[in-house]
């Protein structure tokens, strides 16, 4: 996998979030099933992303007899990471407080979530200071 790692549309985000929170190998059935709990997409739909992942390098294929499985090559916390960096690179200019003043005017953090995130940022102060 190259170091940059692509953004993904969110059809075929939706299948990495289920090969991630599953246990894989999985098959093309068995990520059918749970994708479709959420929003009907065809056999063929499924099968044409997963085949566009496997081009990427998200995914791996084995055959098992006349099933093909499929296995993350990128763990959630990669593409999270990279994601992350993208979106506060290219929306907040590299700013965190910007991206976090932009959560608290939105309304998406209340009192809980800043005390959360004031205990986050006094331990990396405390482990940066050993």
């Amino acid at each position: 996998m190259s170091n940059k790692i692509q953004k993904l549309p969110d059809s075929e985000l939706d299948i990495m979030l289920v090969l991630w929170k599953h246990r894989p190998p999985m098959s093309r059935l068995e990520i059918e099933q749970i994708v479709n709990e959420k929003k009907a997409l065809a056999p063929t739909t499924i099968l044409s992303l997963l085949t566009r992942l496997e081009k990427k390098n998200y995914v791996s294929v084995t055959k098992q007899g006349k099933m093909n499985l499929y296995t993350p090559l990128i763990s959630q916390e990669e593409y999270q990471s990279s994601e992350s960096r993208n979106i506060l690179e290219k929306l907040y200019g590299n700013s965190l407080k910007k991206f976090v003043t932009s959560l608290y005017h939105g309304k998406k953090m209340d009192e809980a979530s800043i005390q959360e995130l004031d205990r986050f940022l006094r331990n990396l102060e405390e482990e940066s200071e050993r």
